[in-house]
C-alpha cells in the first residue's frame, strides 16, 4: 500500500457489519491530556499555507533523553503513513538505516503531484504524552544521496524544501502501519521500487522488510495505538486561524469514544465510495478517501461537474457563484451518509489572506479526495489496519 497524494464513549452499534448505525459525531474539541496534541490551521512555517493542519513533534536519537528536538510545522496527514522531516528542519543527527549488506537505505515516495526522496533514519517519536521508540522515518533531502533514475522517471517534482513542501515535515497517521507493506518485501518486478540501497553514487531498488519500512508511529505507542481522531471546529467561509486537536486512540480513553459516529469500512482499494450526480452513481460509485493532508476537496473535473477551473491553472475550481452540493458516502460495511459541501472561487479566496476555507475545491478525475474542508465541524476517526476498536477491527473511517 503506497501513499496516495500530497497537498496539491459508547458505540451506537456493536459491529461494523450493522448498517446505518448513527449519524455525525458530536464535534467536541478535546482538551488537554496525554493523548491529545493541539492542531493549528494557519499560514504555517512558510507563511503562505492554506487549509493545512500543523502540529509539533518531538524526535530523539533512539534511547536518548538529551539528543532531542521539537519540530513545529508538521503537517497532519490521514492519507499517508509515517513521519517525514525536512533535512533543513532537523538539527540533531539520527542514525542512518542500513541494508543487511551495510549499504545505506533511502526511499522514493510518489504522491499524486510530487515525490519525497531521502534517507531512511531511526528516531524515538514523542507527541503529547505518547512515545513510539526506534521508528523508521524519512529525512527529505535531494543531496544526501543522488536521486536515482527510477525516481526521476516518475516525472514528479521532489518536495525537499520548505518552499516546495510548505511544511517542516508531514506526519502520516492513515489507516496502515507501513508505508508500502508486503509489496516492498518482494524481489523482482513485483517490487514497486520505493526503497533503494545506495552503495555509491548509484542507488538501486532493494527489498525492505516490514520492520524496516517508514511507519505510522501511532501503531507503536504503548497505549492509544489503534487510530486517531482529527477534531476541528466548523469554519463559516474563511478564518484566519483554526485550533483543534489530534487525539490518539479510538475508544481507549474517556475522550476518544466514537459516540454517534458512523463507521465506514474500506473496500479492497482501501477506499470508501461516493455517489455524486450522474457520474458516481450507486451502480458505479467513485472511490474516495478522507485526507487531512489535502488542502481542498478534490473531485471529478469541470467536464463532469460543470464547475469551471480557475483560469490561473493552479488546480482549483473557480465558479462565478458558490456551488452548494451534496454527495453520498458509502462504506463497504453497508453504511451510507449524505455529505453537504460547497465549492467557491479559489482565486477570490487566495486574495483575502485567510488560512482556512470551508469551500476550497478542485478537480480530481474519477475520484473524491475529501480534504481538510471536509474535516471542519467534524470529528473524523481513522482506525489502523488490524487494530482492535470498540467498532471492530480496522481499517475504517468514522465521523
Amino acid at each position: 500500500m503506497t501513499m496516495r497524494k500530497l497537498f496539491c464513549i459508547a458505540l451506537c452499534c456493536a459491529s461494523t457489519a450493522i448498517v446505518g448505525c448513527g449519524g455525525s459525531s458530536k464535534n467536541k474539541i478535546a482538551g488537554s491530556g496525554p493523548n491529545v496534541q493541539p492542531i493549528t490551521v494557519n499560514a504555517g512555517p512558510n507563511g503562505s499555507s492554506v487549509n493545512t493542519a500543523f502540529i509539533s513533534v518531538n524526535v530523539c536519537v533512539p534511547g536518548s533523553s538529551s539528543s532531542c528536538q521539537t519540530i513545529s510545522g508538521i503537517l497532519v496527514d490521514t492519507g499517508s503513513f509515517g513521519l517525514r522531516i525536512l533535512s533543513s528542519a532537523l538539527s540533531i543527527s539520527l542514525p542512518q538505516q542500513n541494508a543487511p549488506d551495510g549499504n545505506p537505505v533511502a526511499e522514493c515516495v510518489p504522491f499524486a503531484n510530487s515525490l519525497t526522496w531521502g534517507p531512511v533514519e531511526t528516531a524515538d517519536i514523542q507527541i503529547s504524552g505518547e512515545t513510539a521508540s526506534s521508528v523508521p522515518v524519512q529525512v527529505l533531502s535531494d543531496t544526501a544521496f543522488p536521486l536515482p533514475s527510477g525516481c526521476k522517471n516518475l516525472g514528479l517534482p521532489s518536495v525537499d524544501t520548505l518552499s516546495t513542501l510548505g511544511a517542516n515535515g508531514l506526519l502520516g497517521v492513515g489507516e496502515f502501519v507501513q508505508d508500502c507493506g508486503n509489496d516492498c518485501t518482494l524481489s523482482g518486478p513485483s517490487n514497486p521500487g520505493l526503497y533503494y540501497e545506495c552503495p555509491n553514487s548509484n542507488c538501486v531498488v532493494t527489498q525492505e522488510a516490514l520492520s524496516a519500512q517508514v511507519a505510522n508511529p501511532v501503531a507503536f505507542f504503548a497505549n492509544d495505538n489503534n487510530g486517531v481522531i482529527v477534531e476541528l471546529p466548523a469554519v463559516n467561509g474563511s478564518a484566519a486561524t483554526v485550533n483543534g486537536s489530534l487525539v490518539f486512540g479510538i475508544g481507549t480513553q474517556s475522550n476518544n469514544g466514537l459516540g454517534s459516529a458512523t463507521v465506514y469500512a474500506v473496500n479492497s482499494n482501501a477506499d470508501i465510495t461516493t455517489q455524486f450526480g450522474s457520474t458516481c452513481v450507486s451502480t458505479s460509485p467513485c472511490d474516495s478517501f478522507l485526507d487531512s493532508g489535502s488542502n481542498g476537496i478534490f473531485f471529478l473535473d469541470s467536464t463532469t461537474t460543470g464547475i469551471p477551473a480557475c483560469s490561473s491553472g493552479d488546480g482549483f475550481y473557480c465558479p462565478t457563484t458558490t456551488q452548494n452540493l451534496k454527495a453520498t458516502n458509502d462504506g463497504s460495511n453497508g453504511t451510507s451518509g449524505q455529505v453537504s459541501f460547497s465549492v467557491g472561487d479559489a482565486d477570490a479566496m487566495f486574495s483575502n489572506g485567510a488560512s482556512a476555507y470551508s469551500d476550497l475545491a478542485g478537480p480530481n478525475p474519477g475520484a473524491f479526495d475529501w480534504g481538510l474542508p471536509f474535516f471542519y465541524g467534524r470529528n473524523v476517526f481513522t482506525a489502523i489496519n488490524g487494530a482492535s476498536t470498540p467498532a471492530g477491527t480496522g481499517p475504517f473511517w468514522a465521523y
